[in-house]
């Protein structure tokens, strides 16, 4: 008795077409953003070979937030990712953004040349965050909120990858960079080999008119109002917890063993976010988007507060709560992005994802670059504290958009 045969339709080509698009998205996304992270996983490192000052510590770090939005407002205003081939758009984005930080591996550590840099970096990684988001959501429309959680859970565990990539080169920083730019550059060429979704849009002409949606449209609006509120807490976060958790640790531990467990914790907390995504957007697409994103924002915010309470306690309990924060502190980024494109026509989706970040990171440069010297001024647990203002922010405003839906 023979075999029936397998027969293949639209819809399945479709969907191999679709999982093949996004796997080489999502590796392509954590290639490029292992840029966004290498300063601040370094920094340990780099402190042993040159004296910085605090506000040169912050700025290789800020100074990508900096970049990161002129960049996406220029990205916004142009429509780059509406009205030109996205993949093209990140690829290039991708590879240029590999070759500047580079520029670390010869300039003066913490001179103006890394800082530009460090600038630069970040205006061509608006090139690759939002514009993956751009791609990911012309894929599908009720599985919208696990395709943008993919995404950014891949742009997560390519935050996350420098903190291993220092772990690993240990105390030689210069491998570490080196290492990112080239895994940068071959994300940029993976992003080539990507399709594009039959929900994409293309904008027919340029229009800078699309991003006073953001104020219009009360949808957008509010979305752009959590998302904001999420922004406050996750790059200090993200940027400083390294830093952070090693002097809680170098009170039970000595120094070489708590930089080295600090490094890890920053690595393992920020991938614990990037996998929670995929978990919150498969969530989202069942209970609501504006439902996840509260949720995630009440876990972090406790946890905020309770890495104040414990602060210099227990090595075993500062840690494990890390480890929920890192897992808590980025599922609602994925959902207030879905909000976003849902609120929008397909053909301005692109410029609005762009605007949001953009407006989100601004908010950044001031968090990552005033961090440290609040800490300086009034304590690691005071400002840890101080974080969960955020989560707050955007807790009602998830409110208020659950009830004009």
């Amino acid at each position: 008795m023979s075999a029936a045969p397998i027969r293949f339709t639209a819809a399945s080509a479709r969907d191999v077409t679709k999982f093949r698009s996004l796997t080489l998205l999502m590796l392509a996304e954590v290639a490029a953003m292992s840029l966004w992270f290498v300063s601040a996983a370094v920094l340990p490192d780099m402190l042993r070979e040159v004296t910085l000052t605090p506000v040169t510590q912050a700025a290789l770090s800020s100074g990508v937030q900096a970049g990161f939005v002129i960049g996406a407002l220029g990205s916004a205003v142009l429509g780059l990712a509406d009205r030109f081939d996205p993949r093209r758009v990140f690829a290039a984005s991708a590879i240029g953004a590999g070759v500047v930080n580079a520029v670390l591996l010869v300039a003066a550590p913490g001179g103006v040349a890394a800082i530009a840099a460090r600038i630069v970096t970040g205006a061509l990684l608006a090139g690759v965050y939002p514009v993956g988001m751009k791609i990911a959501v012309g894929w599908g429309l009720k599985d919208r909120g696990f395709l943008v959680g993919a995404l950014v859970g891949a742009v997560t565990l390519g935050s996350a990858s420098p903190h291993l990539l220092a772990l690993i080169g240990g105390a030689d920083w210069r491998e570490s960079v080196a290492a990112a730019s080239a895994i940068a550059g071959a994300g940029g060429l993976i992003a080539l080999a990507s399709a594009l979704g039959p929900y994409h849009g293309i904008a027919a002409k340029f229009d800078p008119r699309v991003i006073t949606s953001a104020w219009t449209n009360r949808r957008v609006r509010l979305a752009y109002a959590g998302y904001l509120g999420h922004m406050w807490e996750l790059y200090a976060m993200w940027a400083w917890i390294a830093a952070a958790t090693a002097v809680s640790y170098r009170v039970s531990l000595a120094t070489p063993q708590a930089e080295s467990l600090a490094k890890l914790t920053a690595f393992l907390s920020i991938a614990a976010g990037g996998v929670m995504c995929v978990v919150a957007g498969l969530a989202a697409d069942r209970i609501g988007k504006a439902e996840t994103a509260i949720i995630a924002m009440v876990v972090s915010g406790a946890c905020a507060i309770a890495t104040a309470v414990t602060f210099g306690g227990p090595v075993w309990l500062t840690f494990a709560i890390v480890m929920v924060w890192g897992a808590a502190i980025l599922p609602d980024s994925a959902q207030f992005s879905a909000l976003v494109a849902d609120a929008s026509p397909p053909e301005q989706a692109g410029s609005l994802l762009t605007f949001q970040t953009a407006l989100g990171f601004a908010l950044t440069i001031a968090t990552v670059q005033f961090t440290p010297l609040i800490a300086a001024a009034l304590g690691w647990p005071a400002l840890l504290a101080g974080l969960a203002l955020g989560p707050a922010y955007g807790i009602v405003a998830m409110a208020r958009l659950r009830a004009i839906h």
